[in-house]
């Protein structure tokens, strides 16, 4: 279970393998210049609530792995989770779609 953190003050859990794939669609959308939302659900102890943060090239972002591996990278999962981010609803954990074959890159 990895931790993302914005602006030092916010911050959520988010498995590994799933932050892997937010923190490419971030970095991309970033390096465009392209400030986005991002949503979340709060855990149920805080709520059970939403909470949104907007995303920009001067927002102050840690993305802290529990795991040391670098997890392999489902395009699939890649392609849904950009047209999220490019979306008026913004950025959002979405669950990961089924591997294709060939579909997954290797980040070593």
């Amino acid at each position: 279970m990895g931790t993302f953190r914005y602006a030092a003050i916010v911050k959520t859990d988010i498995e590994d393998r799933a932050l892997a794939h937010m923190q490419i669609v971030v970095g991309n959308k970033l390096k465009r210049g392209e400030p986005f939302f991002f949503t979340w659900r709060e855990d149920a102890s805080l709520g059970d609530g939403r909470r949104s943060v907007w995303i920009h090239p001067y927002a102050d972002l840690e993305f802290r792995f529990y795991g040391s591996r670098s997890p392999q990278i489902n395009h699939a999962w890649l392609e849904a989770m950009s047209r999220a981010a490019n979306s008026t609803t913004g950025l959002y954990v979405l669950s990961e779609p089924a591997e294709m074959l060939g579909e997954l890159i290797s980040t070593a």
